[in-house]
Formats: structure tokens, C-alpha cells, sequence
């Protein structure tokens, strides 16, 4: 057989691979442009924030200053727990204390207390008491000693109210007088008892000389 006879049946035989061949380049090609291609950003995935705590605190005391150093606040409680989705600080066995630049002291106290993030506004359930100290005045007579009782309570520390849609005791000084519901505003030396209310006025020191 001659040299371009074995020539020619090689090239017949290589033809009839030469398909399959090209098929398997082509399909090798495909998988590595695939492979290597640079893939699509994902979108990114907003996490919806759940009613869960976030965070705990235990044995805690948090204290907040003013400009000048004064102590404006000081809580503390048996534990706190933060939720993210409402940004609220929930506090067993609250204890919170504050004072007005004039020197007036409030103390509130309660089983537990749900408080927003500045700590402005305060809610306080069971056995909740919040008490305004009695505060000299010069030249006038002192304002009397407040104080609040309730299974709960709504504080508004700047706007210096407190309300109540349940039974509340509220004592001034000696007076006592319970009520249905409340709404106290401190700066407008306004309160509104509605439902069953019911007082106990004591006379002032000396009536009685007087008459």
C-alpha cells in the first residue's frame, strides 16, 4: 500500500471522529464560560425586625447628665430587655429616679416599665408609684408632696403629666382622693379625676386656732 493510499484512509477514519471531537471542544468551551462568568450581584435581604430582644441587661443602673454634669435621671431594675423593632427598653422591678434643675425630685417605681428610647415617656404596670417631692419656695409657701398610685401608670417626663385609665390614688400634702381614671399636667397645675372620685381634704395647720 502507498504511502498516500495510508494517508487518505487516515484522514477517512479521523473524519468520521472529527464531529464528536468538535462537539465535546464546543461543549468543554460552554462549561468554562459558564464556570468563569462573573456571576449577577444578589439583591440584597432587608431583615424585618422581629418583637424579640436584642439585647439584656441585668442588675443594671443607667444614668444621663445634662450639659453641665448635672444628674438628670438614674434608672435601675432587676433586668431590661431591648426590642429592636419598636426601640423600647422594658425594665423589671423598675426603680427611676430625676430631678428638675430647680432641685425637685421624682422617684417611680413598678413591677415593670416599658419606656421609649430618650426615656421621655415611661409606662409603669403593677404596683406603680410615682411620688414629686415636696420642693421650698422662697418667699411662698412649699409646694406639697405629690404622689401616685395605680396598677398603671403613663409618665410624661418633659411635658410632666401622668395619666391613668384605672383606679388611682393621688395624695397632695395630707389630702387623699382616689378616682376611675386620671389626667394630671403638672405645668398647667391641672388634674382631671373622672368616674367614681372620692376625697379626703385635711384642714390647713391653724384652721382651727383661727376661727
Amino acid at each position: 500500500m502507498t504511502v498516500a493510499r495510508r494517508m487518505r484512509l487516515s484522514w477517512d477514519r479521523l473524519s468520521l471522529y472529527l464531529p464528536a471531537l468538535l462537539m465535546g471542544l464546543l461543549a468543554l468551551g460552554t462549561w468554562w464560560l459558564v464556570r468563569n462568568a462573573p456571576k449577577p450581584p444578589q439583591a440584597q435581604q432587608v431583615r424585618v425586625p422581629t418583637h424579640e430582644p436584642d439585647y439584656f441587661m441585668r442588675g443594671f443602673s443607667v444614668k444621663t447628665f445634662d450639659a453641665t454634669g448635672r444628674l438628670e435621671s438614674d434608672m435601675r431594675g432587676e433586668m431590661a430587655r431591648h426590642y429592636e423593632d419598636t426601640d423600647t427598653l422594658e425594665v423589671d422591678k423598675v426603680h427611676m429616679r430625676s430631678v428638675t434643675p430647680e432641685g425637685r425630685v421624682t422617684v417611680a417605681t413598678a413591677n415593670r416599665a416599658l419606656s421609649n428610647a430618650d426615656g421621655s415617656e415611661v409606662q409603669l404596670f403593677g404596683n406603680a408609684i410615682v411620688t414629686r417631692e415636696s420642693l421650698p419656695r422662697k418667699g411662698q409657701a412649699p409646694q406639697p408632696r405629690l404622689e401616685f398610685r395605680g396598677e398603671f401608670l403613663h409618665v410624661w417626663v418633659n411635658s410632666e403629666k401622668v395619666q391613668s385609665d384605672q383606679p388611682v390614688t393621688l395624695t397632695r400634702g395630707s389630702d387623699q382622693f382616689t378616682a376611675d381614671r386620671m389626667d394630671y399636667d403638672n405645668l398647667d397645675q391641672i388634674v382631671q379625676l373622672q368616674g367614681r372620685v372620692r376625697g379626703i381634704l385635711q384642714p390647713a395647720p391653724g384652721a382651727a386656732n383661727r376661727r
